[in-house]
């Protein structure tokens, strides 16, 4: 029987309003898609001022990244490009690491490193750093502002990711109600929207990350997202194939929506039906299963220790969410709108929240420990701060959970069906007496019209009268008929009136039961909740877990400050020119390994074309400004022709040193020449 049913009022428009505060809170108060991947170290490091130009730049990563040509990008202090655009891949074993080749023949001064590249588990990073050649210098480089993944673009795709966990739990838990559960409900009209709503929700989201995707992990800009080659590349790429295999499972989704709202919902016979629905619900676990693979399969359960085991373990999580919250979401619709809902229904959906609550614990802590690793990364990053908080919500969801419970099991019997089919018929010739009661009305009003007729004629006589009054009486149901033809208005103010009160009839069967009605506060209660908790897991899907975050600290990464390139010699030339005769050339110093501590020292002077050149004498000064240390002087001793050298020089702490060299070429030709270099 088709129904009309009452709005939800205001107490689900708060629950919308709450959703949607939340989200925006969580969204804007997160790193934007901080990922999961990080740079752990790099080579020149952050800071570090080098004596010759390096070969090239590389980046050590946590876990496996995906780069492109302009992954890395080295630009000199004019903004020009240093690097030769080659990707050099350097990974070795469970070490990854990419670098790139620099141009050669490179000025001294301050260089920028900017690298963008994506994740194994779909999400984008960046970052920016700088190293100096010789000495440092200004720079017209501006670092960027932007974090991949950021601005607008990041704050679509971040409610995109939001509203497609939201569509995909009301799809599966839906169904799964229905099917097991409340077979009833596969005719409830209520039902039916509620499920096929999260099917267009979800196939929605999917299509808006798939245009987003390649501005998301590439310029930001929200026009690229109509750009068919950045389309052509995402489709390509691990995350792309994802979502195109989504939609394609969403295409058997809705098959399987299609025949449980209409052949399912038509059968009558026990067998057929019982048959029909084994069917539903082992195709159904498949399809649910496969969509929810392409969430394990592309994000970060494909990555990171033991993906082999995170993977199904994922996508038993989804599907214990989906059954529990997507369940939730169609028994509160139920309760609201349907006409009746069955107390063995909500018995068993209980059943399967608690079965639902059993499988998201296991679940729940292997992907804590494997995630966050370590107590101290439960409470010192912000992964693990956010899955405490997720713990608190879903103790608090239980804790509403078992008072639902309870409410179910105080819930009144239903009446029987003899008694609901005999309150239907009460109610049913309630409303024809109503409606006949409206019909005399108007059949009263047309009998004075009639009756004024007659006497402004002078033809009409008693004993008609009566003969007319008698006919009246007696076809009231037929001049209603003939009244509602005749007059359109009135027969659309009974129509009205009879829509009111089989609403009203239904409204008194829902709000007879206290308990029912408790019912439903709990479960709204607890729909909040939910509403909370998966916008919490959504922050966390794109935060960097602690277990990388405390090993990249470990690892010490391109932030970690200023320092010369370790283990290295400080390598670097100086030209001279004394005015002399052989008084060219270049002094090449080279102080081994370059840090604190004792120091081999060389030195090689070599005329233009390369070759030794012998000079008298050699002296080398250094001197640490910044701590008013020096000039510490060093008396190398001569080894051969061009090769000057002194063991055990001492450079006491770290800084920027500034090293004198002096070279006398005769007896009155002289010069001296500087450098400073950053020794760690």
């Amino acid at each position: 029987m088709t129904t009309t049913a009452p709005r939800l009022g205001t107490a689900l428009a708060r629950l919308l309003i709450l959703a949607a505060a939340l989200l925006g809170t969580l969204l804007a108060g997160a790193a934007p898609a901080s990922a999961h991947a990080a740079l752990t170290g790099s080579d020149p490091k952050d800071g570090a001022v080098v004596a010759t130009a390096p070969k090239e730049v590389n980046l050590t990563f946590s876990e496996q990244v995906a780069m492109s040509a302009d992954s890395i990008r080295v630009l000199d202090p004019a903004g020009r490009r240093a690097d030769t655009g080659e990707i050099l891949n350097l990974c070795s074993g469970s070490i990854v690491r990419y670098g790139v080749a620099l141009r050669a023949g490179l000025p001294d001064g301050t260089y920028t490193v900017a690298w963008q590249t994506v994740s194994a588990d779909s999400h984008p990073i960046s970052g920016a750093f700088t190293f100096s050649i010789g000495a440092p210098s200004t720079t017209s480089v501006a670092l960027p502002d932007r974090t991949a993944g950021g601005g607008l673009v990041g704050t679509l795709y971040g409610i995109a990711r939001y509203v497609s966990y939201a569509g995909f739990a009301v799809l599966v838990g839906g169904g799964a109600f229905v099917l097991a559960c409340w077979p009833r409900g596969a005719s409830v009209r209520p039902v039916q929207q509620t499920v096929v709503r999260g099917w267009l929700t979800l196939t929605g989201a999917t299509l808006v990350m798939l245009l987003l995707r390649n501005p998301y992990t590439g310029s930001g800009e929200l026009s690229d997202a109509f750009d068919l080659a950045g389309l052509k590349a995402v489709l390509e790429t691990k995350t792309g194939a994802a979502l195109t295999s989504r939609l394609l499972l969403l295409g058997a989704a809705a098959l399987f929506v299609a025949v449980l709202f209409g052949a399912y919902a038509r059968r009558t016979d026990p067998k057929e039906k019982k048959d029909l629905a084994f069917g539903l619900g082992v195709g159904g676990t498949v399809v649910a299963a496969g969509i929810a693979g392409t969430w394990a399969l592309a994000e970060h359960a494909s990555t990171g220790i033991q993906p082999g085991i995170a993977m199904p373990v994922d996508i038993l999580h989804l599907l214990a969410v989906a059954a529990w919250l997507g369940g939730l979401t169609v028994l509160l619709v139920s309760l609201y709108k349907a006409p009746f809902v069955d107390r063995s229904a909500i018995e068993r959906f209980s059943k399967v929240a608690f079965g639902s609550v059993a499988v998201l614990a296991a679940t729940g802590l292997y992907q804590s420990w494997r995630q966050v690793g370590s107590w101290s990364a439960l409470t010192g990053t912000r992964y693990g701060q956010l899955l405490l908080v997720k713990i608190g919500l879903m103790c608090v969801l239980i804790g509403i959970a078992w008072i639902s419970r309870r409410w179910t099991q105080r819930l009144a019997d239903p009446k029987p069906a003899e008694e609901r089919e005999q309150t239907e018929t009460e109610d049913r010739e309630t409303e024809e007496a109503e409606e006949a009661e409206g019909a005399r009305e108007s059949e009263e009003a047309q009998g004075t019209e009639e009756a004024d007729k007659a006497e402004g004629a002078g033809e009409a006589d008693s004993e008609a009268a009566d003969s007319t009054g008698a006919t009246r009486t007696a076809g009231t149901t037929e001049a209603a008929g003939s009244a509602e033809t005749a007059d359109p208005e009135r027969a659309a103010q009974l129509a009205r009136q009879r829509a009111a009160v089989a609403t009203a009839r239904r409204k008194r069967e829902r709000d007879a039961d206290p308990e029912r009605a408790g019912l439903r506060r709990s479960v709204l209660t607890e729909a909040a909740v939910a509403v909370v908790l998966l916008a919490v897991t959504t922050v966390l899907t794109s935060t960097e877990p602690g277990r990388t975050e405390e090993e990249a600290g470990r690892g010490g990464t391109a932030a970690s400050g200023p320092a010369a390139v370790p283990d290295r010699p400080v390598d670097i030339r100086l030209p001279f020119d004394t005015g002399g005769v052989e008084g060219k050339g270049v002094v090449r110093l080279s102080l081994d390994p370059g840090r604190t501590g004792a120091n081999a020292l060389h030195i090689f002077v070599e005329r233009p074309n390369g070759k030794p050149l012998d000079v008298p004498e050699i002296k080398v000064a250094l001197t640490l400004e910044a701590k008013d240390v020096g000039p510490l002087p060093v008396a190398p001793d001569r080894i051969q022709t061009g090769h000057w050298s002194a063991s055990g020089v001492q450079i006491p702490m770290p800084g920027e040193w500034r090293i004198q060299v002096t070279v006398r070429t005769s007896e009155i030709d002289q010069t001296t020449i500087e450098k400073n270099v950053k020794i760690g």
